[in-house]
């Protein structure tokens, strides 16, 4: 039995709907713990795709039990959207359960966190406009909307009756914005409780309940390490943990019942939205790595930036995670490169700094110093096994699991799920994974 949860290394979109599917097929259960909407994990099974946004990624193998746990923020009419849309192209969601005490995403969180990215100006942070911030921000001020309200008529009602007034004010007079009705908002989410009530459950008793019964649990984050709300590059950010230590507290799981941590990272780097990005490339080659890693957001659609790998966020993703081991994706889009840099270090004010400095303003000076390996000028995207690989694509992985100071378990050359390497199971493998030595072959550490 092993409890797993899976993280983003970097800021986001590093391919972690393809190592949680992968993963899933070894898991009994899996767990979405935090997020809304505005993530988007894409999985190709044979010819088809799958784009997902709230519902975990496992929920493609038909005996896995898949549940959104209470550190998520929920806007039903996307969920149902996504239910809808997966029964289509045939898959069951009849294993999927909600966490009764989810918070809800409601229209005038829509409508405010638009308005507000809009009036921000030059300090817009980038959001997705869903609704995603305002709504856990009504979860700190204690005046949310939960999973539990929304499945009892009554209690749907009484909140939302005085919370649209409340934010009617809002709307109006800060945003210049029409009034909601009360009445509509109520009629509109009572149709969604309908639908939706069967799934909902106590999440924390459920997987306790599971831990008991030695079943293994996957727990899969969205977003990344540098777009965590506290140890992430603030403002610039997400409204919630995506952090190893968010999987506890957005599922009611206690610490000591989590066995791993695997970190997913790509093998260069990209970040969608605003703010600093030290190894951003706006030349031939970015343009190169954004064509060929088809790098645009499953959720917006909007094309991300593309740089080298960023080894100092590596390295502080494995600090503040805790990490076990790391997956490498997107391997082939570097295949036509005849040389690759690798950010080892940050110049900052003339100084070399090998720590990722939490002070925004001096993230925003930093200057990246490269090293240079040379490319390997073919293919990958066939290769299942280590030793398929080229020498130079070899050394490149080792390379980045020896500066990180962090395993490589997993190295993907595709969107499909055979466009993989596994070196080690992260679930039922050793609790240390495996490196590479200067031979290229593989040795226990």
């Amino acid at each position: 039995m092993a409890n797993v949860v899976v993280i983003g290394a970097q800021w986001g979109d590093e391919g972690k709907g393809k190592i949680t599917d992968l993963l899933s097929r070894s898991a009994d259960i899996v767990v979405r713990y935090q997020g809304g909407v505005n993530a988007g994990h894409t999985v190709v099974v044979d010819d088809q795709t799958f784009k997902l946004h709230l519902i975990p990624s496992g929920i493609l193998y038909p005996k896995t039990e898949c549940i959104i746990g209470s550190g998520t923020v929920i806007d039903p009419k996307v969920l149902i959207e996504e239910l809808d849309t997966l029964k289509t192209l045939g898959v069951s969601t009849e294993n999927l359960f909600i966490s009764s005490s989810a918070h809800v995403t409601m229209p005038y969180h829509r409508l405010i966190d638009q308005a507000a990215e809009v009036q921000r100006g030059d300090h817009r942070i980038g959001t997705t406009g869903r609704g995603i911030g305002p709504t856990y921000a009504d979860k700190s001020e204690r005046t949310g909307i939960r999973m539990l309200d929304l499945i009892d008529a009554a209690g749907l009602r009484d909140q939302v009756e005085w919370i649209v007034k409340h934010k009617n004010v809002i709307l109006e007079k800060l945003y210049d914005l029409p009034p909601l009705d009360p009445e509509a908002v109520i009629a509109e989410y009572a149709g969604y409780a309908d639908r939706l009530r069967p799934h909902v459950v106590d999440c924390s008793l459920t997987i306790y309940d599971a831990i008991q019964r030695r079943r293994n649990i996957l727990f899969e984050g969205a977003q990344g390490t540098l777009l965590d709300l506290d140890h992430g590059t603030y403002p610039y950010v997400t409204s919630s943990n995506p952090v190893a230590g968010g999987a506890c507290v957005g599922t009611g799981v206690g610490p000591t019942m989590i066995d791993r941590v695997i970190g997913v990272a790509k093998a260069y780097t990209t970040r969608v939205g605003e703010g600093p990005f030290p190894t951003e490339l706006v030349d031939g080659v970015g343009e190169q790595l954004c064509d060929r890693g088809a790098e645009f957001g499953t959720t917006t659609g909007r094309q991300r930036r593309c740089g080298w790998f960023d080894a100092v966020i590596g390295r502080y993703a494995v600090r503040i995670n805790g990490m076990d081991c790391i997956a490498i994706t997107k391997l082939d889009v570097l295949d036509e490169l005849d040389e690759i840099k690798v950010c080892v270090a940050y110049e900052i004010n003339g100084q070399r700094c090998k720590d990722f400095p939490t002070n925004a303003r001096l993230f925003a000076d930093c200057k990246p110093i490269y090293e240079t390996l040379p490319g390997w000028k073919q293919s990958t995207e066939d290769c299942r096994a280590l030793e398929d690989l080229p020498k130079a694509a070899l050394s490149y992985l080792k390379f980045l699991a020896e500066i990180m100071d962090v395993p490589i378990a997993i190295v993907s050359l595709g969107a499909g799920r055979d466009q993989t390497i596994i070196v080690e199971d992260p679930i039922h493998g050793p609790k240390r994974a495996l490196l590479y030595d200067t031979a290229n072959t593989v040795q226990p550490v």
